[in-house]
């Protein structure tokens, strides 16, 4: 794909960067630029799927410290709140 932009004549050029991807050093550049982008992503990925597998099993998530009786405190400090409802009743 790149290849075929270039062989039409159409380049890529930074102003910000001073990259231009018409001249060979640009184009140098530009490689080394995409080749540690594609390292970078694939450390992310490899040590995402560590984490993943260190993971598998546990429970996660941080521990409620709420207890029924400090939930009860809290609704009772709000008008009108609704009532707890039991995971039987029906909607």
């Amino acid at each position: 794909m790149v290849a075929e932009l270039r062989d039409s004549g159409i380049g890529f050029a930074s102003l910000h960067e001073n990259l231009d991807t018409t001249t060979p050093g640009g184009r140098l550049v530009f490689h080394v630029f995409a080749g540690l982008a594609e390292f970078i992503r694939e450390l992310i990925v490899q040590g995402s799927h560590e984490g993943l597998a260190s993971a598998r099993g546990r429970v996660g998530g941080r521990p409620t410290v709420a207890t029924e009786e400090i939930i009860r405190a809290a609704r009772d400090l709000v008008p009108n709140a609704p009532s707890p409802r039991s995971p039987s009743s029906s909607a």
